[in-house]
């Protein structure tokens, strides 16, 4: 009886370590299907987090193609927040997430680099624009942009739009072009201020400002406005629009930093109206 019960115990134990056995292959197994789709999936993730770029409004109509251009290429997908260039600087104060910021001026750069919220060394001007001065696409108004040039006249009773020169970049441009061809002071409590310049365009297009101050590349997007005259050069500052990677970007952002770089993207920018840097 003794030899029987001691045979019994050790063909249960031998099961249990059979089952035991078993179970730690099937373990085993598990996990080695897994880990290749863990690798898969975390590589996957990677690849595909959105870059996220704030950018100043008038680069909206080019940096949407580019940027669908760039995705469907490399499969990194891009998130885009368009506003003034003010506005954006100091959301990244504020602590906005943003791997880029590309603005319409230099001083907004430099407000952040101050502050080593941008890592400088990755700065570079991509793109600069032209002051042209429009009207709705109606309208019959003639005008040459010139030293004291009847500017008040044309507009009657009616503001001019533009962006405004407290905040906006286009603001600042435009009064300096006003202030150098000596018509600042008939129109200075004239202005229909914008808060960015896709704004400044609008309040034209909907024919609110019979007259505005914008940038060449958001007159060459509009259907609803058109170019009067173009501004002298030599009349406001050169219009840069510097970018850099924030502190801590993604790493993906390099690949679109030097895809803007590149002749295919400038020749993408020019059509949209801009000028090389």
């Amino acid at each position: 009886m003794l030899c029987r019960i001691r045979q019994q115990e050790n063909s249960s134990m031998g099961q249990r370590a059979r089952w035991k056995r078993h179970l730690l292959k099937f373990v085993v197994a598990v996990l080695a299907l897994g880990a290749p789709y863990s690798l898969v999936s975390a590589k996957y993730s990677a690849k595909t987090e959105p870059v996220i770029v704030f950018a100043a409004a008038s680069l909206s109509p080019a940096l949407q193609i580019l940027g669908a251009q760039f995705t469907t290429r490399t499969g990194i997908a891009l998130t885009f927040s368009y506003a003034a260039s003010s506005q954006l600087a100091r959301q990244i104060e504020s602590g906005a997430s943003a791997d880029m910021f590309i603005s319409a001026d230099e001083a907004w750069m430099d407000y952040l680099e101050h502050r080593d919220l941008i890592q400088g060394t990755t700065r570079h001007d991509v793109v600069g624009n032209r002051l042209v001065l429009v009207a709705p696409t109606g309208s019959n108004t003639a005008l040459a942009v010139g030293p004291r040039f009847p500017l008040a006249q044309a507009l009657g009773q009616e503001r001019l739009a533009m962006g405004d020169p407290t905040v906006v970049p286009l603001g600042r441009y435009a009064k300096a072009a006003l202030i150098s061809l000596g018509v600042w002071e008939q129109v200075a409590d004239r202005i229909l201020p914008a808060d960015n310049a896709r704004t400044a365009l609008m309040y034209v297009e909907r024919g609110e400002a019979p007259l505005g101050v914008v940038y060449a590349s958001d007159a060459h997007a509009s259907k609803g406005v058109r170019v009067v005259a173009v501004f002298p050069k030599d009349s406001h500052p050169v219009i840069r629009y510097p970018m850099a990677l924030t502190s801590h970007a993604n790493p993906h952002t390099t690949r679109w930093l030097n895809y803007l770089l590149g002749a295919e993207a400038n020749a993408v920018f020019q059509k949209q109206g801009f000028t090389a840097p």
